[in-house]
């Protein structure tokens, strides 16, 4: 059984872990939060600079989730239908996005999805 969890992380660490997941989709956002590339395919139209930050969102098995929640390269944000709102830090690479202070996972996968609607939360 897979579960979907939102993290920010690197393309780098991303893809030190991409080959346990079932499926992900990730948002790059450049250093000054401002919007950048998005994935349309695997790895191989991955823009060449690991240190990149993203906001992703992975599908997984219960192992996966844990190995990404122990390894301190990945922020995992609160479940999307929590209503815990997410990291300043989430929240200020996310603002180019339009995603306000205090902003729950949820608020910012709706925002996110206008960019990359594959990131908009969905429960099936």
């Amino acid at each position: 059984m897979t579960g979907k969890r939102y993290y920010i992380t690197t393309l780098g660490d991303w893809q030190r872990h991409a080959a346990r997941f079932a499926n992900s989709h990730w948002l790059a956002l450049n250093a000054d939060g401002t919007r950048a590339a998005i994935d349309v395919a695997p790895p191989s139209n991955v823009p060449p600079n690991a240190a990149t930050p993203i906001l992703v969102l992975v599908e997984a098995d219960e192992g996966a989730h844990l190995a990404l929640e122990d390894d301190a390269a990945f922020e995992a944000l609160p479940h999307a239908l929590a209503q815990k709102p997410i990291s300043d830090a989430a929240q200020s690479a996310l603002a180019a996005h339009g995603v306000a202070p205090g902003a729950t996972t949820f608020d910012a996968a709706e925002a996110v999805a206008r960019a990359h609607p594959l990131l908009r939360h969905r429960v099936f």
